[in-house]
C-alpha cells in the first residue's frame, strides 16, 4: 500500500511544477498577446479616427476609447504618443461637432498632464494656440479642458509669451466668474502660471477688469475661508507671484492682510499634508526679499513653532494601524522637511531676532545637520539654503555653528553634489571662513583650500565666484603658511585666468584676493619677490583694460598694498609705465579713483622708510608735487586731507 501510495504523491507534485511552467509560460505569452492586440487596438483606433468615411458619433467613441487608455500606465501613454495620437486629436478639433471636440479635448487633457509628455507637442504647429482660444466659448467643457491643458504646458517665459500674446488673459479672466467650480479652478491655475516670475503678464493682471472688478479684488475673495482650501490656495499663489513681479507692492493690505495670513493657515496641523507642503512653499517664496513680510509672518499664529511639527512625519509605525496612512505619511515626508527648511530660510534671510527664535527651536540645529546627508537632493538642498540664512548671524556663527560642528557634515557635502547644492553649500562656506568665525581653523585642516581651488575651475560662474570669495576670506588677516598654501594651490596660471575671467564678480573677488594675500609688509615682499613680474603685468593689464570704476579701484587698492611693502615697492619705482599709471588717476574725474591712486603716492614718499628721499625726489620730477597742490583745493575733503598730509612728506 506504501508504494501504491507514493507514486500518485510524486505524480502530483510533479503535475503541480509541471503547471507552475505551463502557468508562466500562458503568462508570457498572453502578456505578448496583449501587447501585439494592444498596439493593434491603438492603430485601428487612430485610423477609424482619422477616417474621413467614419461617422461623428464613431470618431467621438475612438477618442473616448484613447481617452480611457491614457489614463492607464504611463507606457500606455508613451505608447499613444508613438503612434503620434496628438497630430490625430488635434486634428478632430477643427470637427464642427462639438461632442466629437469634448472628446478629443478630454483626451488631449489627459496626455498632456501626463509626465512622460513633452510640453512642447503643443507649441509645434502655431496654429494650435489661437484655435484653442477660440474654441474656449464652445462649452464649460472645452473651457475647463483647455485650461487645464494650458496650466500643465505653460512651463517657462517662452511659453508664458506664447500664451498672452495670444490673449490668454482676456480669454481666460471671464471664466473666473464661471458657474462652473472646475472652470473657475482651471481659470485660477492658469493665472498662476502665467504670472510666475513674468513681471508683464502680472502687471497686466492687476488692471484687467471682470464684471466690473479688478482681477486682484477677485482673488482676495478666492482666499476667503469659506472657499475651498485648493482655491484659497491658488489663489493666494496668484497674488504671491503678481507681488514678486513686481505687480502688487509688499505693504499692500491684499498681501499683508489677506494673502500671508492664509498662507500661514495652509501651514497648520489641520491641513493635508500636501496643502501643508504647497502652503509653505508658496510663503517662502512671498517673504523671501522682504524684511517686513518675514517679520510679520514670524509672528503670527506661532508659525516658527508650527514647522516644527513638519518633521515628525511619518510618525512612529506603532502609532499607526492605518498601512495607507504610513505610505501617505512616508510620500509626503521629504517634502514636508524641503518645505519646512525652505521657509525657515526665507523667514531667517534678513533678522537677527528672528534667526534666533528658528535656531531655538525644537531640535532645530540637529534636524538640518540630518537634512545635509538626506538621500533626497531636493531636501539636502533646501537644507543648505536654511543653513545659509542663518549663518549670515555672527552671534549664531561663534556659537549653535560651532556647538554642532556644522563645518564637518557641510564639509562632506561639497566633496561630491549637484551644482545647485554646490552654489549654495559654498556660498555658505565663505561665511564659516570669515575671521571670526570658529570654524575657519578646522575647515582649513581638513583640506579647504585644495577644494576651494577646485571650485575657482569650474565652468559655472557662480561656482568659480564662491570659491575665489571663499579663498579671499581665508587669506584675510591669514598667517604667510595659508597664504603660501592658497598660491601653491591655486597656481599664478589660474590665478591670472581668474584675473581676465569675463564674469565681473569673478574678477572682483579675486582682486579681493589679491588685497588680502598681499597685506602685512613681511606677506608683500615674500610674495612679490617670488610672483612680482606676473602681479605687476596683471596689473598693468587691468588699468589698461575696459573696465569700470570699481574694478580699477581695487587693483590700484592692490598697487597700494604693494607700495606699502619694504622691498616690493621698488616694483613700482623701477616701472615707469606703472607710476605713469598712477598720476594719470591722481588726476581721473572719479574720486574713488584718485583717492586710490593717493594711497599709493603716500606710501612711497613715507619719509620714515628707507630710500624715501629719492623716491620723493623721482615722483617730484614727474610732476607729482603739482598735482598734490591742486587736490589739496579739492572741494572732496577726504581727498583734500590725503593730498596735504602727502606734502607734508615733502616738506618734514
Amino acid at each position: 500500500m506504501a508504494c501504491l501510495l507514493e507514486t500518485p504523491i510524486r505524480m502530483s507534485v510533479l503535475s503541480r511544477h509541471e503547471k507552475c511552467c505551463n502557468w508562466k509560460q500562458q503568462a508570457e505569452s498572453q502578456s505578448h498577446c496583449f501587447r501585439s492586440c494592444s498596439k493593434f487596438l491603438l492603430f485601428r483606433l487612430l485610423y477609424l479616427l482619422q477616417q474621413e468615411t467614419s461617422s461623428t458619433e464613431l470618431k467621438t467613441e475612438c477618442a473616448v476609447v484613447l481617452g480611457s487608455l491614457a489614463m492607464g500606465t504611463e507606457n500606455n501613454v508613451k505608447s499613444l504618443l508613438d503612434c503620434h495620437i496628438i497630430p490625430a486629436l488635434l486634428q478632430g478639433l477643427l470637427s464642427p461637432d462639438l461632442k466629437f471636440i469634448e472628446a478629443c479635448l478630454r483626451c488631449l487633457r489627459t496626455i498632456f498632464t501626463s509626465p512622460v509628455t513633452p510640453e512642447e507637442l503643443l507649441y509645434t504647429d502655431a496654429t494650435v494656440i489661437p484655435h484653442l482660444m477660440a474654441l474656449l466659448s464652445r462649452s464649460r467643457y472645452t473651457q475647463e479642458y483647455i485650461c487645464q491643458i494650458f496650466s500643465h504646458c505653460c512651463k517657462g517665459p517662452d511659453h508664458q509669451t506664447i500664451l498672452f500674446n495670444h490673449g490668454a488673459v482676456q480669454n481666460i479672466a471671464h471664466l473666473l466668474t464661471s458657474l462652473s467650480y472646475k472652470v473657475r479652478m482651471q481659470a485660477l491655475k492658469c493665472f498662476s502660471v502665467l504670472a510666475f516670475e513674468n513681471p508683464q503678464v502680472s502687471m497686466t493682471l492687476v488692471n484687467v477688469l471682470v464684471d466690473g472688478e479688478l482681477l486682484p479684488q477677485i482673488f482676495v475673495k478666492m482666499l476667503q475661508r469659506d472657499k475651498p482650501i485648493e482655491m484659497q490656495l491658488t489663489s493666494a499663489k496668484c497674488l504671491t507671484y503678481m507681488c514678486r513681479a513686481g505687480a502688487i507692492r509688499t505693504d499692500d493690505n491684499c498681501i499683508v492682510l489677506k494673502t500671508l495670513p492664509c498662507l500661514v493657515r495652509m501651514c497648520s496641523k489641520e491641513r493635508l499634508l500636501e496643502e501643508r507642503v504647497e502652503g509653505a512653499e508658496t510663503l517662502a517664496y512671498l517673504i523671501e526679499p522682504d524684511v517686513e513680510l518675514q517679520r510679520i509672518a514670524s509672528i503670527t499664529d506661532h508659525l516658527i513653532a508650527m514647522l516644527a511639527d513638519y518633521f515628525k512625519y511619518p510618525s512612529s509605525v506603532s502609532a499607526i494601524t492605518d498601512i495607507k496612512r504610513l505610505d501617505h505619511d512616508l510620500k509626503h515626508a521629504h517634502e514636508l522637511r524641503q518645505a519646512a527648511f525652505k521657509l525657515y530660510a526665507s523667514l531667517g534671510a534678513n533678522d537677527e531676532d528672528i534667526r534666533k527664535k528658528i535656531i531655538e527651536t525644537e531640535n532645530m540645529m540637529d534636524r538640518i545637520v540630518t537634512g545635509l546627508s538626506e538621500s533626497s537632493v531636493k531636501v539636502r538642498l533646501a537644507a543648505v539654503r536654511c543653513l545659509h540664512s542663518l549663518s549670515r548671524s555672527v552671534q549664531q556663527l561663534r556659537t549653535s555653528f560651532q556647538d554642532h560642528a556644522v563645518w564637518k557634515p557641510l564639509m562632506k557635502v561639497l566633496q561630491n553634489a549637484p551644482d545647485e547644492i554646490l552654489v549654495v553649500a559654498s556660498s555658505m562656506l565663505c561665511n564659516l571662513l570669515l575671521e571670526f568665525s570658529p570654524s575657519k581653523e578646522p575647515i582649513l585642516e581638513s583640506g579647504a583650500v585644495e577644494l576651494l581651488c577646485g571650485l575657482t575651475q569650474s565652468e559655472n560662474p557662480a561656482l568659480r565666484v564662491n570659491g575665489i570669495w571663499a579663498l579671499m576670506n581665508m587669506a584675510f588677516q591669514a598667517e604667510q603658511k595659508i597664504k603660501a598654501d592658497i598660491l601653491r594651490s591655486l597656481s599664478t596660471e589660474q590665478l591670472f585666468r581668474l584675473l581676465s575671467d569675463s564674469d565681473l564678480n569673478v574678477l572682483m573677488k579675486t582682486l579681493g584676493l589679491l588685497r588680502n594675500l598681499l597685506s602685512t609688509r613681511p606677506h608683500i615682499d615674500k610674495i612679490m619677490s617670488t610672483h612680482g613680474k606676473q602681479i605687476m603685468q596683471a596689473v598693468t593689464l587691468i588699468l589698461e583694460g575696459e573696465h569700470n570704476i570699481e574694478v580699477k579701484e581695487q587693483t590700484l587698492c592692490i598697487l597700494a598694498n604693494i607700495a606699502d611693502g619694504t622691498t616690493a615697492k621698488d616694483l613700482i619705482m623701477t616701472n615707469d609705465d606703472i607710476l605713469q599709471k598712477i598720476k594719470y588717476y591722481m588726476g581721473h574725474s572719479h574720486v574713488k579713483l584718485q583717492l586710490a591712486a593717493m594711497f599709493c603716492i603716500s606710501n612711497l614718499i613715507w619719509n620714515e622708510e628707507e630710500g624715501s628721499q629719492e623716491r620723493q625726489d623721482k615722483l617730484r620730477d614727474m610732476g607729482i608735487v603739482d598735482i598734490l597742490h591742486k587736490l589739496s583745493q579739492s572741494p572732496d575733503s577726504n581727498l583734500c586731507d590725503k593730498a596735504k598730509m602727502a606734502l607734508q612728506q615733502y616738506l618734514a
